[in-house]
């Protein structure tokens, strides 16, 4: 490897956004409570959480569409505080698309280029490759009422990425799509942002898609980023219970440590139960507040009078009774009530594990996972 290879492979990504210490307040409430966030050229980065978090909050202030009380915002390496909308060095895609309904799908997308000026035969030429982009060959003459929603939504893209942004701002753009379209657009989006290689941020408080688009996730609560990581850290690692039980994570043992020793956590949970989990890797200053674990990691059988014990360092058993099942298609989800406590257990058996077990409500069963599938979580 040459010294000019050797420095690309150490260079430090650039910068798009920079956001530092930013609050916005309206009355009565904390909307965005003093965000620092820095996002790279080139990544999808999404703002996930549940409605009212103040993630379409953050969205509109980087837009411009809302004034920061406190804080800047940097696109570029450019201070935009004091900077209107439309002299930003970003578009904005919204759930509703506003598209012109009386424009055709060229004339919407190439409706900025003539605001610019440029010259027909310029346009014509940068219309044609958005238009290829996006996969709308052969409808340039139709309007927006003679388009499916993923079609407008396409369009609403190529409209935004043909100014060539610094930044693309996507605020809830497939909530309007049904679960199948929903599915093929996060496809088509991840595709054309590689191409393009537009850094977008992405404004959802749908977990699958984030999980799905994303390089990066922020979630967010009362204003503030809760944990900041890829998708299978935010997934697999979640660190807080709000950050498990948003991602999913519905089986959350909340209790105390009582020993740590060889690489484990032991902990006592609030039903009296005990359980092993790894040494979180970041040991900070927060306590460990329980654990939690995910429904597909979880074992299930009937239950057996001539089971063998386990080391419980290594494997965790507990015994109860099925008290729902539902059938999901891909999967079923049995309900487990554990017993001598109140607590019920979330299980998830796919069409390949398990799934062919005929197990009624109201069998006695023994649920089971390895030690290492609990994660420590913090308060």
């Amino acid at each position: 490897m040459s010294g000019s290879d050797t420095q690309r492979g150490n260079k430090k990504p650039d910068i798009c956004l920079e956001i530092r210490d930013v609050v916005k307040q309206f009355p009565g409430v904390t909307a965005v409570d003093h965000v620092t966030l820095e996002i790279q050229e080139g990544e999808i980065f999404s703002f996930l959480g549940p409605s009212g978090c103040g993630k379409s909050t953050l969205l509109r202030v980087v837009a411009g569409l809302e004034n920061q009380d406190q804080g800047d915002v940097l696109i570029a390496g450019q201070n935009v505080n004091e900077l209107p909308p439309y002299k930003r060095d970003c578009n904005t895609v919204f759930q509703n698309h506003a598209l012109f309904p009386h424009m055709t799908v060229a004339e919407n997308i190439g409706f900025g280029l003539v605001e610019r000026r440029l010259s027909k035969i310029e346009i014509k030429k940068k219309v044609a490759e958005k238009i290829e982009l996006v996969t709308l060959g052969g409808m340039e003459d139709r309007r927006p009422d003679q388009l499916s929603g993923g079609q407008r939504q396409r369009v609403a893209l190529a409209r935004a990425l043909i100014l060539e942004p610094a930044v693309l701002l996507l605020d809830e753009p497939l909530a309007a799509l049904d679960r199948k379209l929903r599915k093929e657009m996060q496809i088509e989006l991840k595709r054309i942002q590689r191409e393009v290689g537009t850094t977008f941020l992405n404004v959802t408080h749908d977990q699958k898609e984030a999980l799905s688009v994303s390089d990066r996730i922020g979630i967010m609560n009362e204003g503030a980023f809760l944990q900041i990581g890829t998708p299978d850290e935010i997934y697999e690692k979640p660190g807080s219970i709000f950050v498990a039980s948003f991602m999913g994570a519905t089986n959350i043992f909340s209790g105390k440590v009582v020993s740590q020793k060889d690489g484990k956590v032991e902990l006592e949970t609030d039903q009296g139960l005990r359980v092993f989990a790894p040494e979180p890797e970041n040991n900070t200053s927060d306590p460990v507040v329980g654990f939690s674990v995910h429904p597909e990691l979880i074992h299930l059988k009937p239950e057996t009078s001539d089971e063998s014990p386990s080391d419980p360092a290594n494997q965790t058993i507990f015994h109860g009774k099925i008290n729902e099942v539902f059938y999901q298609g891909d999967f079923s989800e049995f309900t487990v009530a554990l017993k001598e406590t109140d607590m019920l257990i979330t299980v998830h058996l796919t069409r390949g594990r398990g799934y062919r077990l005929q197990m009624p409500e109201g069998q006695n069963v023994e649920v089971s996972w390895d030690c290492s599938s609990n994660n420590v979580l913090r308060g």
